[in-house]
């Protein structure tokens, strides 16, 4: 169970009905085939006042989606990763302006492929990544899957994703590569939280799971948070359609019961709709739960904030909306209109490839968690969610 209090929508500004409306909507979606199951969790001024679950956990099984379902949530560890990072920051540790290659001196020489008109060459990078270009995906790194530029081709052939290695492993590869741009000069969704999951590692002289574990997920109590799903929860882990039910090409998602050498801290995590609840929940009071704080309100408020500003371009970027910016591990929203779904000015909010996705409204109070394994539709669900819960608000 997530823990937190509970209330009845009306008693918190949301209409019953409305709010009911958004567990109906999903099951449509599940008796017409295109969603195979989801769990969704809503809270506002502290209380969840929906906490439910549609669909079928394992269509291949035609078990029931239960509230307690795992599931993969990808880059929604980047987050998890990204506070603990401040954490040493607060402790003086850490330094956002230390450069990468101060933890890891592979990143010392880097060099920016560069494309012209007789091929692509290698320059030097102008100034050193830094721990802030971490957070913020301004590093100069990439994905091997967000564009087919050289340097794109480079990550695949390098086979950056593999469970079977180490982050260190990881990260000397991806030093060794170049970088699709020049640090500090463009926003760019990238393996930096993979980065930085190793400068966490090297600073504390810990695992990264280890680490996590003992600063994060046990004082929160996130007991279903972990790179791994132990034996005695397999039958709770969440499945995919054999087939994307819109006809493309369903992704391969990685197997939760295997447990890997590479700790990913940009996407590595699985997780419950309450788990995360619990985490959000943290931030959304400031950086403290239940007695335990993670983070000073300040530095939760400076995390949340723009950090790209007009010197960083991120235009035409479709993972960074119109009217958002980034912060350090969230986009950050700064415009009330200009984007295609609702949010008061200062919501923030991240996402997973396999179809999870949460956001934050300090103005309302409010926060929402939606966890499926849909990876085809996870752009759709993302939209849906916002406009049915924002339906749902009064006041």
């Amino acid at each position: 169970m997530h823990g937190l209090p509970t209330a009845a929508p009306a008693d918190l500004g949301l209409c019953p009905e409305r709010t009911q409306g958004i567990v109906q909507a999903l099951q449509r979606d599940v008796d017409r085939g295109r969603l195979p199951g989801a769990a969704v969790l809503l809270a506002r001024h502290g209380r969840v006042v929906l906490d439910a679950a549609v669909g079928r956990l394992d269509p291949a099984r035609n078990t029931p989606m239960g509230t307690d379902a795992v599931f993969r949530i990808y880059s929604m560890t980047k987050p998890i990763v990204s506070v603990a990072a401040m954490r040493l920051v607060e402790q003086g540790r850490l330094l956002l302006s230390d450069p990468v290659g101060r933890y890891i001196p592979g990143f010392l020489r880097q060099q920016v492929a560069v494309p012209g008109p007789h091929g692509v060459a290698l320059v030097p990078a102008a100034q050193p990544a830094t721990v802030q270009d971490l957070l913020r995906h301004t590093a100069g790194l990439t994905y091997e899957f967000t564009g087919n530029g050289h340097v794109n081709a480079l990550y695949a052939q390098a086979g950056l994703g593999r469970r079977d290695q180490t982050n260190a492993e990881l990260c000397e590869r991806l030093a060794a590569l170049p970088l699709a741009h020049q640090p500090a000069s463009a926003w760019a969704y990238s393996r930096a939280t993979d980065v930085l999951g190793r400068v966490i590692e090297v600073i504390t002289g810990q695992a990264l799971g280890e680490h996590l574990r003992e600063t994060i997920l046990q004082p929160l109590g996130m007991r279903d948070t972990g790179f791994h799903v132990p034996p005695e929860h397999h039958h709770r882990i969440a499945e995919a359609f054999g087939h994307d039910p819109d006809g493309g090409v369903q992704m391969p998602m990685h197997d939760p019961r295997e447990v890997p050498r590479l700790e990913m801290g940009g996407g590595g995590l699985m997780s419950t709709a309450h788990d995360y609840a619990r985490f959000l929940q943290c931030l959304l009071n400031g950086g403290a739960l239940d007695g335990h704080r993670l983070l000073s309100p300040h530095t939760l408020a400076f995390m949340t904030a723009d950090h790209l500003g007009t010197r960083v371009a991120h235009a035409d970027n479709p993972l960074l909306p119109p009217g958002h910016g980034f912060g350090l591990g969230f986009a950050v929203r700064t415009a009330l209109g200009e984007a295609s779904v609702p949010g008061s000015v200062g919501t923030y909010h991240w996402s997973g490839i396999g179809g999870t996705h949460f956001f934050v409204d300090p103005a309302l109070g409010l926060f929402a968690v939606f966890m499926a394994q849909a990876p085809n539709q996870r752009i759709h669900y993302r939209g849906v969610m916002r406009g049915l819960v924002y339906a749902a608000v009064l006041d």
